[in-house]
């Protein structure tokens, strides 16, 4: 067993710094890279890639990446673990595999974990008597069943285990929780019990800390983000765990960010709901037990964490096809801006009415004034504001109404308030709303799958 492991983000979500992985395998050493692209949208947009091409529907960044790490990683013995495979993990590891193929690397093991997607089972689930009801408003899924784009459970950190277990340099997943991710390497590392429930959620606190990448190193910061320094070489957070499960949150020192109490602090508190109940795959772990010491040099140590048995379901992530929607935008300037872009707005809603349109919603707003706050945004003189941009809205079931909405709002220029500008892109056009399902399944109904592909 080993003393200590250091574990290092290296994405928060497709689309997050492409350099933050290469540097981070590069400025210093760790043990292993964890790289969450995954979010719950994330998972329909890769269907529809999958469904257009079979070859397709994983972080399409993650084969040049690894052609440009795959080497590092090799000379420093760094192990990869990531879910980029969204809903083609083992084409993802298949990709992988030919760009190691190019480099002319030896004795590699690219483990693929899959089993997550249930889009093609969901007969099967409803005739088992799992209604995979929604988790906001109870209503079962199977009346929506022909609109659904996609469903996958999370898995969580077990199966990631067992593929490390089995030699893996790289792990390949389809949707397995973000903390899962830095919980694996350390059950493996330090042989915990996955029944362990405080050192499961230890690694669980540490995992949510990682997986979002810089936030927990000075971006996005709130505490006094301008003592952050050098956000534009931001190093991207580090876990240095030790097997009683306290662990260290620090960065490479040459790269550029904070890591602090207040930076951890925040990370803590994104996206966590009860933070009594963190209900994670492999335990529920309890936030209010963390305790934080700020070591100073960008370290961080985190201890005390306790957690609760896992519960016997695990979540799934639905999409579904809800309709359409379309936005547009006009600009309007100083005097008056705020005054002019209200007017513009009653203007179209009652043209729209005029024409008999109908939409599920209507949203403005007003980007300058309103846009971030809503009606909480703190009231200020019309005239003080140097320009305001009105932008709109529209959703709802019938493509006709919501494309006669992006034929109104044009004529606004001519046929509205003055001083207008700023109107881009052409006519809004119908796009696809694709909604959010959240619902629970029985573990046993479901079983993660690893296959391991050898070069």
């Amino acid at each position: 067993m080993r003393e200590k492991i250091r574990i290092a983000s290296g994405q928060g979500f497709w689309g997050d710094l492409i350099d933050a992985p290469y540097q981070q395998v590069t400025a210093g050493n760790i043990d292993y890279l964890v790289m969450d692209y995954l979010a719950e949208v994330t998972m329909s947009i890769l269907q529809k890639q999958k469904n257009k091409n079979s070859n397709l529907g994983y972080a399409k960044d993650i084969p040049p990446l690894m052609h440009r790490i795959l080497p590092v990683c090799k000379e420093k013995n760094i192990k990869v673990i990531t879910n980029g495979g969204g809903v083609s993990p083992l084409a993802c590891a298949e990709a992988v595999m030919e760009i190691a193929r190019d480099l002319n690397l030896e004795d590699l093991k690219i483990a693929v974990v899959s089993g997550d997607n249930i889009l093609t089972r969901l007969d099967e689930i409803f005739d088992s008597g799992c209604d995979l009801n929604n988790m906001e408003t109870g209503e079962p899924l199977q009346p929506l069943k022909d609109k659904v784009l996609s469903a996958n459970v999370y898995f969580g950190a077990k199966p990631i285990v067992d593929a490390l277990a089995a030699g893996a340099d790289i792990v390949i997943t389809g949707r397995t929780t973000d903390t899962g991710l830095t919980l694996a390497p350390m059950i493996h590392e330090f042989g915990w019990s996955m029944e362990d429930n405080d050192l499961t959620s230890a690694g669980t606190v540490a995992g949510h800390i990682l997986e979002c990448g810089g936030q927990a190193s000075g971006g996005n910061l709130l505490a006094n983000w301008e003592d952050v320094d050098n956000l534009a070489e931001i190093g991207f957070p580090i876990v240095e765990a030790s097997p009683d499960g306290t662990f260290v949150v620090t960065k490479h020192e040459k790269l550029g960010g904070k890591v602090s109490y207040e930076t951890v602090a925040e990370q803590l508190v994104y996206e966590i709901g009860n933070p009594k109940d963190y209900i994670t795959p492999d335990c529920i772990a309890d936030f209010t037990s963390i305790q934080l010491e700020d070591e100073g040099n960008n370290r961080v140590k985190v201890h005390g964490i306790t957690g609760f048995e896992k519960t016997e379901f695990y979540k799934v992530s639905c999409s579904f096809e809800d309709g359409y929607s379309a936005v547009g935008s006009l600009t309007y300037s100083w005097p008056d801006a705020l005054k002019k872009a209200k007017a513009a707005d009653k203007i179209l809603r009652k043209r729209m009415e005029n024409l008999g349109l109908r939409f599920d919603e209507i949203n403005t707003e007003y980007v300058g004034y309103n846009s971030c706050h809503g009606p909480l945004s703190k009231q200020i003189p019309e005239d003080d504001l140097n320009e305001v941009m009105l932008r709109i809205a529209v959703r709802g079931q019938n493509y006709k109404d919501i494309d006669r909405f992006g034929k109104e709002l044009a004529p606004l220029i001519l046929t509205g308030p003055p001083s207008v500008t700023g109107f881009a892109g052409g006519r809004p056009r119908p796009s696809d709303v694709v909604a959010y399902w959240p619902a629970l399944i029985p573990k046993k109904l479901v079983e993660p799958e690893l296959k391991i592909l050898e070069l």
